[in-house]
């Protein structure tokens, strides 16, 4: 959501507004989205059904509007630098793709199919699973870098560990979705799957890419003038994500003021989720003497989720009023206050790391 921050002498950098007040920017968004549902539901129905291909155009403008900066800001050619320092890149594949996705599954159906089960219907139970599942089987991207500014991370290691990881979830992020879509017997459309990977990952990182190479070419690869172009761009990633927590609030106003028993059923799994990926990967960090600048981050991606694609896939594959798209928006909703919790934490156990 923001380009890689500089640090100054003393390797701090300060917030900007947008990242010191990130909790109430969402909070006020999450109010008017609810307020907007419920006091103008003809409006909020007529966005719903602007879709092509079971894909919400206006959701798909501001969630690009949110992606593009950041995919500006990636640096690919950075990856040949990962052998140097191994270790931290190391935690965050093995966490973000071989481990976190099947305990989300694992979770939500210990949760949904056995723990609420007389709670709810059967169908919908499927439903809330198969929307964990994919908030689980997507590391974060974007947010992560302000996560990484807060902990004081290396933001040139982050940027290496993002780069990665948008390399991979091109080709692992449908494969594990419909795995474990399967296993929990809910069907696949995979062209509906394919189609939202494409849209929100290879488009943008294509775009990014793109943009990236021209603006270096007309101005130097010293950096400066990728990070500049991005400043430039930042006002409207942050317009697009406030935009988005509005809307997507706002389409789901309804069933979250009837059922706020719902929404703490649905966030319970979630919190547990995050904190303990958050302790496997910051105990494995310091088990093995991952210096705090990139253990701190290291461990943000795994927890935070790359929520802009799993609440548009959630939309493509079940529909705006589904119990998957209720689940990421309830993510939405718990990711913030968790990970601003989590930020306090790395930040207080800093001395525990090597230098």
């Amino acid at each position: 959501m923001t380009d890689t921050p500089e640090h100054d002498e003393a390797g701090a950098s300060p917030l900007g507004v947008f990242e010191r007040w990130l909790s109430l920017w969402v909070a006020l968004a999450i109010a008017a989205g609810i307020g907007l549902g419920n006091l103008a539901p003809d409006l909020i129905a007529g966005l719903a059904r602007l879709e092509i291909a079971s894909v919400n155009l206006v959701v798909a403008v501001l969630i690009w509007a949110m992606i593009y900066p950041m995919m500006v800001g990636v640096d690919f050619a950075s990856v040949r630098d990962i052998g140097r320092r191994p270790r931290g890149l190391i935690i965050t594949l093995v966490v973000n793709w071989l481990i976190k996705p099947f305990t989300m599954a694992a979770i939500a159906v210990l949760f949904f199919n056995h723990l609420y089960a007389g709670l709810m219907s059967a169908d919908d139970a499927r439903q809330y699973v198969a929307g964990l599942i994919l908030l689980g089987a997507a590391p974060c991207t974007a947010m992560v870098f302000v996560w990484s500014q807060m902990t004081k991370g290396d933001p040139a290691y982050t940027l290496v560990q993002v780069s990665v990881n948008d390399l991979v979830m091109i080709v692992a992020f449908a494969p594990i979705v419909a795995l474990l879509l399967g296993v929990t017997r809910i069907d696949v459309p995979w062209e509906t799957l394919l189609l939202s990977v494409v849209l929100y990952v290879v488009i943008p990182l294509a775009a990014g890419a793109f943009t990236r190479r021209r603006v270096v070419r007309a101005h130097g690869a010293n950096g400066a003038a990728v990070e500049a172009f991005t400043a430039r761009l930042k006002p409207y990633a942050v317009i697009g994500l406030l935009a988005t927590v509005v809307l997507l609030f706002a389409f789901q106003a309804g069933t979250i003021l009837s059922q706020p028993l719902l929404i703490l059923l649905i966030a319970i799994p979630i919190v547990i989720q995050s904190y303990g990926i958050f302790a496997l990967a910051y105990a494995a960090a310091w088990a093995w003497r991952v210096p705090h600048s990139i253990a701190a981050p290291c461990a943000m991606i795994g927890t935070s989720n790359f929520f802009e694609l799993a609440v548009a896939v959630a939309i493509g594959l079940f529909g705006l009023s589904s119990g998957a798209a209720l689940a990421t928006v309830v993510g939405v909703l718990v990711e913030v206050p968790v990970m601003l919790s989590l930020v306090a934490y790395a930040n207080r156990t800093r001395s525990r790391f090597p230098a």
